[in-house]
């Protein structure tokens, strides 16, 4: 599956557009631009166009893509079938915790069981934390996740 506009105005709007390298939190060991993108080839200071932001977020939904459909391979093997929206906010939820933290949890293993268990919202709702500290800007995401998982 692809990540569809709905999906992709969700993340736009979670990740904002930068257009000068910035560090989300002060520990974060690399640099993040455009929508979100974070590499160990973008330096402080370093500026891009709308376009390059563009770019760099195809290129980023592409591996966050793979990765979902991946893991969802041998549930959809099995004739299990998510939809488009289902889809899209797995794909926004890995493109922000990433696709280690999405393999290794809860959330995933519950998909994959049944794919409209309610408790599902309720896993989207854990991953509202920085560290120790929640923080209101992921409950709205999670929130906007899950919101759209259910749609």
């Amino acid at each position: 599956m692809k990540t569809s506009k709905r999906g992709i105005d969700l993340i736009k709007s979670f990740e904002g557009l930068r257009l000068t390298a910035y560090k989300p939190v002060k520990t974060e060991k690399n640099f993040t631009i455009g929508y979100g993108h974070c590499s160990p080839c973008i330096r402080e200071g370093m500026m891009i166009t709308q376009e390059l932001a563009e770019q760099y977020l195809k290129e980023d939904l592409q591996k966050f893509e793979d990765g979902v459909n991946s893991l969802l391979s041998d549930f959809l093997k099995k004739g299990f079938k998510l939809n488009q929206n289902q889809f899209d906010a797995l794909v926004s939820f890995s493109y922000n915790v990433g696709l280690k933290n999405f393999a290794n949890s809860t959330l995933l293993r519950k998909v994959k069981l049944v794919a409209n268990n309610p408790s599902i919202r309720d896993e989207f709702m854990r991953w509202v934390y920085s560290g120790k500290t929640k923080l209101a800007g992921l409950e709205r995401r999670r929130k906007a996740e899950a919101d759209l998982y259910f749609s």
